[in-house]
């Protein structure tokens, strides 16, 4: 038996007794994303690239969950973890299908780039939708819940999750191929790094991508400070640069005079396999000198491992009798509406919902994202093989009439390219006049939202300019409100939205999946209470907002907000009245007690922050722990949250973190304690002082 197939060995060992078996040519080869077989050894060709962001992505029918932002909103690692495992199962089934019909395209492998774990510090950022939202310590929870999923816990890997951008990415789309980063050493450790640390350390996830811009002046795929992090966290997986990423080194970014120095820039760096087409240059980089044997051996090496880590070449893993009819299965589906359901945020309710529908004959839905599959699905997705939209989710449920009317394009001033502007909107005006209330689906999509269109992306948008509706929306909004008829407005969308209105009631939907008409009907009817919670905050304007490629944090997201808030992170109401008591905290634990003074079963999120008073403390609180909850009417609960000694360190100007106060005041609630939030929810965090 040859020592690379010998599973008594460690994936190193036989790593590298594979590399050894290799040429220095076949071993360069392996460095491509789409690296060719060697059919000597028995190694198949393999296509790095495939996508797993909320569901299999780009290869065909899969099960579709909220988009990544959705999933936060959950504040719910659990049912994150589930749908994690749902698609590298979905993966599996796919991979074992595809290699038995000899099919090893790209999006067919089992290394998926996901998740997306930067900081959505700018609502006007086309991917932040990618993400898990603003704060530090729920990315990082999130993020290391869906790779636990992916990974799964077996003797061999399921499939291989890799943590990206790092680092410090997140904005402007259209400059991203030029841009340099500048961030301070304090805001590096306190925001941008944070969530890698906790992905490498405590997830061991496999895989690490860099971003496309420079980061104080390195290349993120070449950067000697992100290198160093890595090692110095105890990382052992491969690194991959983004796509086409290291061609921008000689491209846009002026660092080296051609794809030869780029290749060996990235690769002398730590770069092991590049999505793109610039390591077709490292054995001329070999040739000149600026490479050695041993440079292309150890990327060999590390990618090698991970298959073998995915049970590559051994004859038989656990995952190879997953069979293909689990794709997309009822289950599936099934997880997707729970993870919808909790996902959803009302922002705003009068009493209006739940709607009572012995009391309404017709129901009007009216909006460009009312009958949008789109809407559902956010980017990096895959194919659901039945989507239910807002609409027809409305029309399954509501046993009275449903009239339908677009109202307007999504972004365009008419649907029709031959009629005069606003064709949509009589329509809208006379099936309002119908209806005895009416559900206003607007919002976003990736078609306005999303990433760069470029080489190495052919699903693209870009960045919102703004946080308001198109203008075709905010007319139709306008029409409907001076209606006077009782209106839900309905948003879907990715980020941070104004809708610059004031309706009965306000729903944030994100791009809730396949499932995400029935989740909103259920809410809408009272089936199921909302229980989302706003993952980044939602801003009052853009004018107030610093400069998008400013990547200080002052003035940015709940930790350092001053002003221009409209609905602060950690905001969202339920059906119920879940109110926080009491908070203790002793020895690492916090004891909170809760209970449901409402009417109404619900779930709800008990959310933990702290307040340091020392000098080097962000300006505001931290979230530091979190817990789903379901409380029936009149229950009463004590939780038990851990708090990390991290959440009592600070991170000084030097970018040094270490506990530097010794007075703290540990809040316990279902929103953050701020003035909006206590305003907003009518009620008050629980809070304790806690000494060391």
């Amino acid at each position: 038996m040859k020592k690379y197939l010998d599973t008594s060995l460690t994936p190193l060992e036989r790593a590298e007794a594979l590399t050894d078996e290799m040429t220095v040519e076949e071993q360069a080869g392996q460095l491509r994303y789409d690296s060719p077989a060697v059919p000597r050894l028995g190694i198949p060709a393999y296509n790095w690239w495939n996508e797993g962001l909320h569901g299999l992505a780009r290869s065909g029918t899969a099960a579709m969950f909220p988009q990544a932002i959705g999933l936060a909103a959950m504040f719910d690692t659990g049912l994150v973890e589930k749908a994690g495992e749902i698609t590298s199962a979905e993966t599996r089934a796919k991979y074992n299908a595809y290699a038995k019909y000899g099919d090893r395209d790209i999006y067919k492998g089992l290394t998926l780039w996901a998740p997306n774990i930067n900081i959505f510090r700018d609502p006007r950022w086309g991917r932040g939708h990618e993400t898990y939202g603003e704060d530090p310590f729920l990315t990082a929870e999130n993020g290391k819940a869906y790779v636990k999923g992916l990974q799964g816990s077996g003797k061999v890997m399921r499939a291989a999750a890799c943590a990206k951008h790092f680092a410090v990415h997140s904005g402007p789309e259209a400059l991203r191929h030029k841009f340099n980063a500048e961030v301070s050493s304090k805001d590096m450790e306190e925001t941008y790094l944070p969530a890698f640390e906790a992905l490498i350390k405590e997830a061991h996830v496999e895989g690490v991508m860099g971003a496309y811009n420079r980061v104080n002046g390195e290349a993120a795929c070449a950067s000697s400070f992100l290198m160093d992090k890595l090692r110095e966290w105890g990382f052992d997986g491969y690194f991959v640069s983004d796509c086409w990423a290291i061609s921008d080194f000689h491209e846009h970014h002026g660092l080296t005079k051609n794809a030869v120095e780029s290749a060996a820039m990235a690769l002398t760096a730590g770069c092991d396999v590049n999505c793109g087409c610039t390591y077709a240059n490292v054995l001329a980089a070999l040739d000149e000198g600026l490479v050695t044997k041993e440079d292309i051996r150890k990327a060999c090496v590390h990618l090698m491992r991970t298959r073998i880590r995915l049970g590559m070449f051994d004859e038989k893993t656990e995952y190879d009798d997953i069979p293909y009819e689990i794709v997309s299965c009822r289950e599936h589906k099934d997880i997707s509406l729970e993870c919808a359901e909790r996902s959803m945020v009302l922002l705003k309710n009068n009493g209006i919902l739940p709607l009572n529908e012995n009391e309404m004959k017709t129901i009007a839905v009216i909006g460009p994202n009312s009958n949008s599959r789109t809407a559902l699905e956010g980017n990096y997705n895959g194919t659901a093989d039945r989507y239910v939209t807002f609409l027809e989710g409305i029309q399954e449920r509501f046993s009275g009439r449903v009239i339908f009317a677009e109202g307007c394009h999504l972004y365009k001033d008419r649907s029709s390219g031959l009629a005069k502007a606003g064709d949509r909107y009589a329509e809208a005006m006379a099936a309002a006049e119908c209806a005895d209330v009416i559900i206003l689906c607007v919002g976003l999509d990736a078609t306005i939202e999303g990433e760069e269109g470029d080489t190495g992306n052919e699903f693209s948008s870009c960045d919102k300019k703004d946080i308001r509706l198109p203008e075709s929306q905010r007319i139709l909004i306008d029409r409907i409100m001076k209606t006077g008829k009782p209106v839900v407005v309905v948003c879907a969308a990715g980020s941070s939205v104004n809708t610059e209105c004031s309706p009965d009631a306000l729903i944030h939907t994100w791009y809730p999946g396949s499932e995400g008409g029935t989740a909103l009907a259920e809410i809408l009817f009272g089936d199921v209470s909302p229980s989302g919670k706003l993952p980044v905050t939602f801003y009052e304007n853009s004018e107030l907002l610093p400069e998008f490629t400013d990547y200080s944090m002052k003035n940015r997201t709940y930790r350092y907000a001053e002003n221009n808030v409209l609905y602060p992170f950690g905001y969202g109401l339920t059906y119920g009245d879940i109110v926080c008591t009491s908070v203790r905290y002793k020895d690492g634990i916090a004891d909170v007690t809760a209970e449901n003074r409402g009417q109404t079963a619900t779930e709800d999120v008990i959310e933990l922050y702290i307040k340091d008073y020392s000098e080097n403390a962000v300006l505001n609180v931290s979230l530091c722990g979190f817990r789903r909850v379901r409380l029936e009417a009149g229950e009463k609960i004590i939780v038990s949250i851990p708090v990390s000694e991290r959440a009592f360190t600070a991170v000084d100007q030097n970018g040094i973190r270490k506990r530097c106060g010794s007075r703290f005041t540990l809040y316990a609630g279902t929103h953050q304690p701020d003035e909006i939030s206590n305003k907003l929810c009518k009620t008050l965090c629980a809070e304790t002082d806690i000494a060391f």
